[in-house]
């Protein structure tokens, strides 16, 4: 990783995303990027974390007037994105998949929006490479973020790029996708 020498917090976030982007061989287009940004700048002064139920969360949400649900959609994707990219670890602690937050944070993006392809539906849509992107931020060395069995799963219900490079590291095994089988 380059030093980061620029004068302003926003030049430093942009500095640390597109490093995150080479990384993951992930070029974001320029609104989804600065999306980006700016959501690690708001939630970097926070804190403390979500922690609450995203399922119940986007339930509540439904439930409220078009601008109020719009913006608690908003804020319930936004912290899933946060939970599953820079602390996947959490997911852990709180015995939840970090697929569920993927889940939850894709359908409240999808849901926010208002026309099929405005700057939700793109989040929706690119919500795991997002995810990729800001796992690759808190890697910083040659150890994985992921353990293998979350790296796995994750792999394996999203297609994440992030999560097979983790497995990688692990094992020169070939993974494989898991199906399950359902009672006919």
């Amino acid at each position: 990783m380059a030093i980061l020498t620029h004068l302003t917090e926003t030049a430093i976030w942009f500095d640390v995303i597109h490093d995150a982007e080479k990384t993951c061989s992930i070029y974001l287009q320029g609104e989804i990027e600065s999306y980006l940004v700016f959501l690690l700048m708001r939630y970097v002064r926070r804190a403390d974390l979500p922690n609450k139920i995203m399922a119940q969360a986007l339930l509540e949400a439904q439930q409220r007037a078009p601008i109020q649900r719009a913006e608690m959609l908003r804020a319930i994707g936004d912290e899933c994105l946060l939970l599953s990219g820079l602390y996947p670890g959490i997911t852990n602690k709180r015995h939840v998949r970090i697929g569920y937050f993927v889940e939850m944070g894709q359908t409240a993006y999808s849901a926010s929006s208002w026309q099929e392809n405005d700057l939700y539906a793109q989040l929706g849509s690119q919500f795991v490479p997002l995810m990729d992107i800001l796992q690759s931020i808190r890697h910083v060395d040659d150890n994985a973020n992921l353990l293998p069995l979350d790296a796995l799963e994750l792999w394996n219900t999203t297609g994440s790029k992030y999560a097979l490079s983790a497995l990688k590291k692990y094992t020169n095994a070939l993974p494989f996708i898991l199906t399950v089988h359902q009672k006919k």
